[in-house]
């Protein structure tokens, strides 16, 4: 019965390589197959029963299908933002609706898995990919960001809404410089705090410096007209006893003579004078009014009379004495003299009668538009003014205060624009050293009779500094606001960490949904199903939620076939079949042998 139990072998070796052609012949199909995983052909051999080993012969076979599941595909990009690829371990959980009722899926509630990451979204706004599978997650809190949920849900997107959210912070960065370029720095008076590009509160009906802020305003001393004479400015007058037509203060000092202004003694010298407190006889009076000038931080100025004035300056107070009487009364002062600067206390307010000086002594800070609770957008406008500089000497340090616009429209005695109150004093190294927090707050903040309450701006570590600046101007590096007008969804996107991103008719980019992974003990062991699903067997164990693959966004994962080695296969098989054939012709021609031998 050998020959039987050949042909009998022989086509099941047909019957094997068929089913191996056939798999092969799938998997070179669907080569260009979204997440498609190509099916293997693992053959058995089956062994007939046997008394004794030396009677043992070969036996049949019989093919089984093997999985690649676990096999990764191509990952390539995509333009469509809601297509998606896993790189590594794990399935997307997906539905397929039994039936559609009123334009609407309707499901069995059996969950499906699949790596076809095509989905698009359909008009109910769900996720479907071109397998016609629903995509399935967990929808996250717009506001938190956390997952509402951990059981996954068919995800759709439809007519969402969010409403208005009233801006209650600011995140602020930027950099003031050192010396600022306003308009009225450049004309001002050498060593004002004007000059130094800040705001000088004399300037100003009311002072709008930060509520509870002392500031002293600059007073003066004039002496008596005498003949005084600053270069060619007077040219028919003498100098105290210099020549007439010269400026020299001539004999009236002396070398060794002394003139105290602030505790400063400025000293004449018969020649060789250097310095801010050495000064010539035969120097002008130019010259001695730029010495003390030097020491007050205002320069004195002569009349066309004759008559000096004296500043007080950067100093709270102005005294000045000289050894010689004389000679300084010749000069049309009085030696022992005296000044206090008025002292101003800061009202945090910018009245529109004194728009024009705010405008001139201080440097744009950047605008945003917030909002407030009924979703109205509001041109919140920053400005920076320089309340004082440490380039004035003494115990000055770099003071800034922050403005914003109150009123648009304000006229006459009404407030234009308000101070935040609160003193930035920076270090030499342009760090900021006051205020010591992260974040200050403005309160009961109104723009146009618009109410945002009270705002927070929130300024990081080093977010705030002063450095040198060539433009003179402040450098905004970033200046965003956590409110937005209401919004309706216009588009949806996924994003490399898995999140279903909503893009609203407001601009704002909002999270919606989280999309899950499962995995599986056996993963080879699922059952495939039409359009690249696969649903859990006995052998490959219940799904389980969690995956160690990431998500790619804008991606696409291919076909695991690989053509060349299919191809190679496929004329491995090709051989393995015809061989079948000739075994079977063979077995043919002995049985026909064996019938002539009976005739």
């Amino acid at each position: 019965m050998g020959i039987f139990d050949a042909l009998n072998t022989a086509v099941g070796g047909l019957q094997a390589q068929s089913f191996a052609l056939q798999n092969i012949s799938g998997n070179i199909a669907n080569a260009s197959t979204v997440g498609y995983k190509g099916i293997g052909t693992s053959f058995e051999d089956l062994v007939p029963d046997s008394t004794t080993p030396n009677k043992q012969v070969a036996g049949g076979v019989t093919a089984f299908a093997q999985q690649t599941i676990t096999t990764q595909g191509t990952v390539s990009s995509s333009t469509v933002a809601t297509n998606m690829a896993i790189n590594g371990d794990g399935f997307f959980s997906v539905q397929k609706p039994t039936s559609i009722t009123d334009n609407q899926p309707v499901f069995s509630g059996t969950t499906d898995y699949t790596r076809r990451g095509d989905f698009q979204v359909n008009s109910n706004g769900n996720l479907v990919n071109g397998a016609g599978y629903y995509l399935m997650g967990v929808t996250v809190d717009p506001t938190t960001g956390n997952p509402t949920g951990n059981v996954p849900q068919v995800l759709q997107f439809q007519n969402n809404f969010i409403p208005a959210q009233a801006t209650t912070a600011v995140q602020y960065a930027a950099n003031l410089p050192t010396q600022p370029k306003t308009a009225a720095s450049t004309s001002a008076a050498t060593g004002t705090i004007t000059a130094a590009g800040g705001l000088n509160p004399a300037d100003f009906s009311s002072n709008p410096l930060a509520i509870g802020t002392t500031s002293y305003l600059d007073n003066t001393t004039t002496g008596t007209p005498v003949n005084n004479k600053l270069g060619a400015a007077i040219t028919s007058a003498t100098l105290l006893s210099g020549a007439a037509g010269t400026d020299s203060i001539g004999t009236d000092f002396a070398a060794g003579d002394t003139i105290t202004v602030d505790g400063q003694t400025i000293t004449f010298m018969a020649s060789g004078a250097s310095g801010n407190n050495q000064i010539n006889v035969t120097d002008s009076v130019g010259t001695l009014l730029g010495k003390i000038g030097a020491i007050t931080g205002v320069t004195p100025t002569i009349s066309s009379t004759g008559a000096i004035t004296l500043h007080t300056g950067t100093s709270q107070s102005l005294s000045a004495s000289s050894s010689n009487t004389t000679a300084f009364s010749a000069l049309g002062l009085t030696s022992g003299l005296s000044q206090t600067r008025t002292p101003s206390s800061g009202n945090g307010a910018v009245v529109a009668n004194d728009m024009t000086a705010f405008t001139n002594e201080s440097i744009s800070g950047g605008a945003v538009t917030a909002y407030n609770a009924a979703g109205t957008p509001i041109n919140l406008q920053l400005r920076w003014v320089k309340t004082d500089s440490a380039s004035l000497g003494g115990a000055h340090q770099d003071t800034w205060n922050l403005f914003y616009q109150t009123s648009t429209t304000a006229s006459g005695g009404q407030t234009a624009w308000v101070n935040a109150g609160t003193n930035f004093t920076f270090a030499s190294d342009g760090s900021l050293s006051s205020p010591t927090g992260s974040a200050l707050t403005i309160p009961n903040v109104s723009v146009d009779n618009l109410s945002l309450g009270n705002l927070t701006i929130n300024i990081s570590s080093g977010a705030l500094t002063q450095f040198a600046s060539t433009s003179g101007a402040a450098t905004i590096n970033q200046i965003q606001q956590n409110g937005f007008a209401a919004g309706q969804l216009q588009s949806v996107a996924i994003n490399n960490s898995g999140i279903v991103v909503g893009t609203f008719s407001n601009g704002q980019n909002i999270d919606l949904a989280q999309v899950t992974l499962s995995h599986f003990n056996g993963t080879n062991y699922l059952k495939a199903l039409d359009g690249g699903a696969y649903q859990a067997t006995t052998e490959s164990g219940a799904a389980i939620i969690g995956a160690s693959g990431t998500i790619s966004g804008s991606s696409l994962e291919g076909s695991n076939t690989d053509i060349a080695d299919e191809f190679t296969k496929l004329i491995v098989t090709q051989q393995a079949y015809s061989a079948n054939t000739k075994v079977i012709t063979t077995a043919n021609s002995m049985v026909q042998d064996l019938l002539n031998v009976l005739r």
